[in-house]
């Protein structure tokens, strides 16, 4: 990373991942009452939860995509690692609908499960250019996992 932090462009990246994340929590129309109406799976922890963790992971999103940005890497690797940053962040997006919204449970876990793939290939790309910017995204590939193990639990207990 450059010697000097931009807060100005760090608030940018930060505010930016989490209007991502609340303009699809707000097109899923609400998941409250999604939970009531399926059999739920083991360990499913309470709705105020979610929102809580989402909002963390997204400011460490931006984060770590600010600190790849403002690297020292050669630019055609920043522009790759941003490219797939900004797709992880899209399919991310989508999937809360389809689960939430469209209660496409099956088309959500592929969904959940392309987007574990994607976040992979995010935190190799990020550590490969500066590695704690990689390594604070591991927190997210675990949430993230967690609601693949939730999305497709849902789906067979159902």
């Amino acid at each position: 990373m450059k010697n000097k932090i931009n807060f100005t462009e760090l608030l940018i990246y930060i505010i930016s991942a989490e209007l991502a994340g609340a303009l699809s929590a707000l097109l899923t129309g609400g998941y409250g009452d999604f939970f009531v109406k399926y059999r739920e799976p083991p360990l499913l922890p309470p709705a105020w939860l979610f929102p809580v963790v989402w909002t963390i992971l997204y400011a460490v999103m931006g984060i770590s995509a600010y600190m790849i940005k403002n690297s020292r890497a050669y630019e055609d690797d920043i522009k790759s690692a941003l490219k797939n940053y900004r797709a992880q962040l899209f399919v991310n997006f989508s999937w809360s609908i389809v689960f939430f919204r469209f209660e496409k449970l099956f088309l959500s876990a592929g969904i959940i499960i392309f987007l574990l793939v994607l976040i992979l290939k995010m935190i190799v790309d990020f550590r490969k250019i500066k590695p704690l910017a990689g390594n604070l995204n591991i927190p997210y590939f675990v949430w993230v996992l967690f609601a693949a193990y939730l999305n497709i639990a849902i789906f067979i207990k159902n």
